[in-house]
């Protein structure tokens, strides 16, 4: 399967999740970043705090109400 959004959403879901855990626990991001997500997924430092900044939640909620709605006619 090539390419797609929700993909892309989904990993940011990850990374984000993965975020979440650790700075509640008083982690820095710095070490969440070289410690969890770079080994994992191998994205840059820039790239990962684009994830952060995105509401990948509210982004794949409408992405299922617009393919519930094409599936329904």
């Amino acid at each position: 399967m090539g390419y797609n959004r929700r993909n892309l959403l989904i990993k940011m879901l990850d990374v984000q999740n993965i975020y979440m855990e650790h700075s509640s626990r008083g982690a820095t991001g710095k070490w969440i970043f070289n410690e969890l997500i770079y080994p994992q997924f191998r994205i840059s430092r820039a790239t990962f705090y684009n994830y952060l900044g995105t509401n990948a939640k509210k982004e794949l909620k409408q992405m299922d109400a617009a393919d519930s709605e094409k599936k329904a006619y």
